[in-house]
């Protein structure tokens, strides 16, 4: 083997760092730049260093090798992208200002690359015409662009990032079944091989399209995504996926809704919240059952959709006033549209709104404000509530669905709590936790080969539309979960698939002998076929270095030191702390056995 596998401390392109940066939110952003993985360039963009670029390299080897495996074959695109194939897919409008737009200096649009779902479909259709020709499976690992409004976390959420993407081709929905089963067997051997705790919940599709879509989440507390699992059987989703299960509708009596009296208005005043609302109904109109709770009630909330086009459209959510909206659960239902809150200047353009009272009567397409009325799943038919008169100080009583009022639809947009019922089991409940997004797997369907009109020929000689599923990974957002999972107080612990060396030596003290030990049996691992990080930094203190050798995290740690009198070395595992000596004679071997012996570089 060559030298090139001793990575020498003294020589390497890398500066340690003992303070946290001022911007760390998360263990791995203040690990990785403490370490000398990475550097911010600018808010959201990072450069790689080059221990670095050694561990986003040996994530790429991983999922390139269970690619491969699978019989996908790897090409690669432009980032920067003609405007032409995304206006055919409607998606130069839907991103809005979530893409990076250009002009050539002939004024040409471009955008740098979000996503490639235009590209891939183009290329199988100028090169394939036959059914002979598919499935085919294409992937590509490539630097993606996009304007994120909020980086943060460092390399977690950035407007420059490097994806691994790949489509499946297929004549039949049978064959996108099987390409989709493929392909997530894969991301399940990747993601053991990755070396962080993951689960797989069932998710939305959003402004991709398409059916059936799970996604991978590597378990973590500073996640951005929060999923359920339910306590008695296999359900497990992203809340934006979660379907509520509604309720048991009233039943009974000769007009179908059950022992309800007619709905009535009354008298509330200074009542505009729900725990006011509550606390006057018990006052005032005390159940004989129970207490009023704030679950008997039906909030109404007012937001504003921003469309990819400009246009904005208010729409009203009714709820139960137990329940907040969750925004990312909300814009997942309506992705690309942007949701904010309806504002006092928008309000007062719709005169028959009464704040804090406002109720079904005044909303709905067919009622004099126009405003679209949709309402959660709990909100059926039979159900009865409490909920605002449209006269400031008032509120109706028994108002009962789909005899009182009809809304416009229906939408899954309140926050999901611990202890919600499962959608899928009668007898389990939902308990959250936080992730983060590392693999997202989609079967597509034809939505961008209709866009695009990718058709072949079947056996019958009869075009048909090509099917198509998705199917990404987040590289270099899986460099900063791996350190999610694998750190302690003092630094970082690689699993050895991805660390960027096999073993770190490190030579204490002054003694030259020590020096030249260490330097013989840095080759000889070399040699031998391990990459090895080399301190051989004369003038720097043992402390030092072994902080350094902490903070960095490679699996292995070897101290050529005091122990060499006695024909000794140390031998450490950085993530157990196990601490060995052996003879220097048998270092090799004894490291071989433990590295499972090391990897090509």
């Amino acid at each position: 083997m060559t030298a090139a596998r001793v990575l020498r401390m003294s020589s390497l392109f890398v500066r340690t760092l003992r303070d946290d940066p001022a911007d760390a939110e998360v263990p791995s952003h203040r690990l990785l730049v403490r370490a000398g993985y990475v550097r911010r360039a600018a808010p959201g963009i990072y450069s790689w260093l080059p221990l670095g670029l050694r561990v986003l390299r040996n994530v790429e080897g991983v999922i390139r090798e269970e690619m491969d495996a699978i019989g996908a074959q790897e090409l690669q695109f432009p980032a920067l992208l003609p405007r032409e194939p995304y206006e055919a897919s409607g998606r130069w409008t839907e991103y809005g200002d979530g893409i990076f737009r250009l002009k050539d200096r002939k004024g040409g649009d471009y955008l740098l690359g979000p996503t490639h779902e235009e590209m891939f479909t183009l290329a199988v259709k100028d090169l394939y015409s036959s059914y002979k020709d598919l499935p085919v499976w294409l992937y590509q690992i490539q630097t993606k662009y996009r304007d994120e409004a909020r980086p943060r976390a460092g390399i977690l959420r950035g407007r420059e990032f490097v994806m691994k993407d790949s489509y499946s081709f297929d004549t039949t929905d049978e064959g996108l079944d099987a390409s989709y089963a493929a392909h997530r067997d894969a991301y399940v051997r990747t993601f053991d091989r990755l070396g962080f705790d993951y689960v797989i919940v069932k998710a939305t599709s959003g402004a991709m399209g398409g059916s059936k879509s799970e996604e991978f989440l590597a378990r973590a507390e500073v996640g951005e995504d929060t999923y359920v699992r339910c306590t008695n059987c296999d359900y497990a989703a992203n809340v934006e996926a979660v379907s509520v299960r509604p309720p048991t509708v009233l039943g009974g009596g000769s007009d179908g809704w059950g022992d309800a009296p007619a709905a009535h208005a009354e008298q509330t005043p200074e009542t505009p919240t729900i725990a006011t609302l509550v606390d006057h109904l018990n006052q005032a109109f005390p159940r004989e059952d129970r207490p009023w709770q704030a679950s008997d009630t039906l909030k109404n909330v007012l937001v504003v959709l921003k469309h990819p086009d400009g246009t904005r459209e208010p729409l009203a959510i009714g709820l139960p006033g137990d329940r907040e909206v969750d925004q990312r659960r909300l814009e997942g239902q309506l992705e690309p549209i942007e949701v904010e809150p309806m504002d006092e200047t928008e309000m007062r353009r719709h005169p028959t709104l009464v704040k804090g009272y406002i109720g079904p009567a005044a909303l709905g397409e067919k009622s004099p404000s126009g405003i679209r009325y949709v309402v959660d799943p709990r909100v059926v038919d039979g159900t009865r509530w409490v909920t605002g008169a449209d006269i400031s100080g008032s509120h109706v009583l028994d108002l009962v669905v789909g005899r009182d009022f009809t809304p416009d639809g229906t939408i899954e947009a309140a926050e999901v709590r611990d202890g919600d019922p499962c959608p899928q089991c009668a007898d389990g409940t939902l308990e959250t936790a936080r992730g983060i997004e590392m693999g997202h797997i989609f079967q597509l369907g034809r939505k961008y080969a209709d866009a695009l009109d990718l058709r072949v020929l079947d056996e019958n000689g009869k075009l048909v539309t090509v099917t198509m599923g998705s199917y990404g990974i987040g590289v270099s957002r899986a460099v900063a979960a791996i350190a999610e999972y694998n750190h302690d107080e003092l630094g970082l612990c690689w699993p050895r698939e991805i660390s960027p060396a096999d073993v770190h030596v490190v030579a204490t003290g002054k003694d030259p002998a020590v020096f030249e030990a260490a330097d013989r049996l840095a080759t000889d691992l070399a040699a031998a076929g391990l990459v090895v990080l080399y301190d051989d930094r004369p003038k720097v203190s043992p402390g030092v270095k072994f902080k350094d050798a902490e903070l960095l995290g490679v699996p292995t740690i070897v101290t050529v030191g005091r122990g060499l009198a006695d024909g000794n070395v140390e031998l450490k595992d950085r993530a157990g702390g196990d601490r060995r000596e052996v003879p220097v004679g048998r270092a090799v071997e004894e490291l071989l056995a433990e590295t499972g012996r090391g990897r090509e570089s």
